[in-house]
Order: C-alpha cells, then structure tokens, then sequence
C-alpha cells in the first residue's frame, strides 16, 4: 500500500507540474504576441523621427565597429524616417593618416554638440540623436533604444524637400517648412551613399574600411518665410545614384533637431551640361 500511495502521489505532482508548464507557456506565447504586435505598431505608424549623427575617422581603431553598425542600421531602416549622417573629423589625422573625408568643420560641429550637450570633451566614435542625445557609436542597444523613442515622438516643425533641377556644378532644391521660429536654421549636407577606403598608416593601417552615408558638404541656409529655395555645390565625381540629399532643421538656442527630410537625385530630374 505505501509502494502504491507513493506512486500515486508521484502521478499527481507529475500531472500538477505538467498543468503548471502548460500555464506558464501560454503566459509567455501571449506576452510574445503582444510584445510582437506592439513593436509592428511602433514600425508601421511611426510618428517621429530619427537622425543619428555619427562622428568617425579612418584614423580611429574604435571607429570601424561603429561604421558597420550605421551601415545595419540604414539596411533596416530603408522604409523609415531614419537619417544618418557620417561626419569624418580632422583630428585624428596628425597620428599618421589623413582622412580623405575628414573636414575641420565636422569637428567644429561635434563641438557644438559638446556645448549644447555640457560635455567637458569630444571622442569618437560619438552618435547624436536628434541633437539630444549621445552615446559611444558602438553601443547596439542604445542606439536602437534611441531610435524607437525618436520614431514614437511627434516632431515640432515639418520639412519636405525636392530636388528641381541638377547641372555639373551645383543641385537647385525646394523647401518647404512649417514650425519653425526665429531660432531654426536649415542644414543641407550632401551625402555619399557608401565608400571604401585602404588605409596605410595609423591605427587602422593595413586595413580596407567600408562607410555609408558620408557628409561630402554641408551648408546653412537663412529661413525666410515657409518655403524658398537652395543651391548646394557639387563636387568632382558627383553621381546622382551615389549620392542624396538630407535636410535638417536645428533650433540654433539647443541644438535640437525639429524636423529632417531626405531628396533622392534621380535620373529624370531635370538636368543640364
């Protein structure tokens, strides 16, 4: 009898603990599917957006991880509101490599950030996010985090952009914008889809380095009233496949980025020789 009652005892925590398992991956499918139509809401409707400004160097060991990452990012974030923009300092280039992108005026531009920011330096590889927020380029998760939470935020001002007309020297480019004040200024950079360089010397030497969306040029332009037009330059070697537009409005008090569009040169624009 004792043998008995033990087995049946046994057959009932069996039964019991089965039941339990099946109770708690019910609760867990559940969460999943929420979780998973959450984050397709979030995906499908987004509000906001995103501009992730990166400042890099080929003359940076740290800066590669943090190249390949926007690189993921812009893959995945074709359909969104997702603008990124790769500004290659100067600052690195006395350690042994000069960086064909670098330009002083990037430099002083994360500088700007590093006053608006109250950080006491500048590094890279640094990301920021609408003009807000910044973190080691590298860091996935924050990255990602940053993104989500800017695409869920309803912008303050509207930017559209469109690309009129293109001729060896320069891209003539409408605008059009709605919920500026007096402390908004637009920013046009023109932006090299993606790159390689062989670096020889310095802390990547040796190493063939990959880029996307390099900032060849940026320019500010005065806003006068809602909309009007911008001639930005083009360089040697412009091709209108490898190349875009990304327009930022920037509260000149902050730092803040309000509003931000992307043009797209395309082959039946009209252009002239």
């Amino acid at each position: 009898m004792k043998t008995q009652n033990l087995i049946c005892k046994d057959m009932r925590s069996i039964k019991i603990f089965a039941l339990a398992a099946f109770l708690v991956t019910a609760a867990l499918s559940a969460t999943a599917f929420i979780n998973v139509k959450l984050l397709n809401n979030i995906s499908n409707d987004n509000k906001g957006f995103a501009v992730i400004e990166l400042f890099t160097s080929e003359g940076c060991s740290s800066c590669p991880p943090a190249d390949a990452l926007v690189a993921k990012i812009q893959k995945e974030s074709r359909d969104k509101p997702v603008y990124i923009l790769a500004y290659h300092v100067d600052y690195w280039n006395r350690l042994g490599w000069k960086d064909q992108f670098s330009s002083a005026e990037y430099s002083k531009r994360q500088n700007d950030y590093a006053d608006y920011l109250h950080l006491k330096t500048v590094y890279t590889p640094q990301i920021v996010v609408n003009g807000k927020t910044e973190f080691v380029g590298s860091e996935e998760n924050t990255l990602r985090n940053a993104i989500k939470n800017s695409l869920q935020k309803a912008p303050i001002a509207q930017l559209n952009l469109n690309i009129l007309k293109t001729n060896q020297n320069q891209a003539t480019i409408k605008y059009n914008i709605e919920g500026t004040d007096k402390n908004t200024t637009l920013l046009i950079a023109l932006v090299q889809k993606n790159a390689q360089t062989k670096v020889e010397r310095g802390e990547n030497g040796g190493r063939t380095l990959s880029h996307v969306q390099i900032v060849r040029k940026l320019q500010r332009f005065p806003l006068n009233g809602n909309s009007g037009q911008a001639n930005v330059a083009l360089p040697n070697g412009f091709s209108q496949d490898k190349w875009e537009i990304i327009g930022l409005l920037q509260n000149t008090s902050t730092g803040a980025v309000t509003g931000a569009s992307r043009a797209v040169f395309l082959t039946n624009v009209n252009a002239s020789k």
